[in-house]
């Protein structure tokens, strides 16, 4: 819930993925509008090609960011089932988030307006502006948490070529045996294309 938060309230707008009746993926700008313990909410208009591209396709991915620059970046990436809630949550998001207002000034002109639901989701908490960078990944409703990234077997002889090519300095060997401190891995493939041994393998 903490990521959600953070995502609707820090965050709010996003860049959200959606694919055409081609299979071809197609983005637009999105507000995260609220959330609970049921998902996200989000709001279009029923006249928009996004709208239908929700109606068939079913899933979305959104990324949003927050910072000045690459170095005080924090992005959450989510996915997820979509479905469509309707009118019922309508007054709740214009409440939550008065800017619609400016846009959509009467009762009138709002009702081409419809409230959808991200649900049954997955994403990843990513922050730069630690050092090392920090990631987390994370799940709500029935989504399956995401199990992803590099990871060191029994078969490494703990010559320590890894650590010397990892930008991060995650891959700690304090405890007996080699292992990658996954929340501060940035995922590059060094590791696992140094080793000799082939103890590094790939998950996801």
């Amino acid at each position: 819930m903490d990521y959600l938060k953070y995502l609707t309230k820090e965050i709010h707008s996003t860049v959200m993925a959606t694919v055409d009746e081609n299979a071809l993926p197609v983005t637009c700008a999105i507000d995260i509008m609220d959330y609970d313990e049921n998902g996200l909410y989000f709001l279009t208009a029923r006249g928009k090609n996004f709208y239908a591209r929700l109606k068939t396709g079913r899933y979305v991915s959104l990324t949003g960011m927050k910072g000045t620059d690459t170095l005080s970046c924090i992005a959450i990436s989510v996915r997820g089932k979509v479905e469509e809630v309707g009118n019922d949550y309508l007054n709740r998001l214009f409440e939550k988030n008065s800017y619609m207002y400016e846009i959509y000034p009467t009762k009138e002109s709002s009702t081409a307006l419809t409230v959808f639901r991200i649900y049954d989701g997955c994403g990843e908490w990513f922050d730069l502006s630690k050092k090392p960078i920090d990631r987390e990944s994370f799940s709500f409703g029935n989504g399956i948490k995401t199990v992803d990234g590099y990871y060191i077997t029994d078969k490494c002889i703990s010559c320590k070529k890894c650590i010397v090519v990892c930008p991060q300095r995650c891959i700690d060997f304090t405890s007996g045996y080699a292992r990658i401190i996954q929340n501060s891995c940035l995922h590059c493939g060094n590791c696992f294309n140094i080793c000799s041994e082939k103890a590094v393998v790939k998950r996801g």
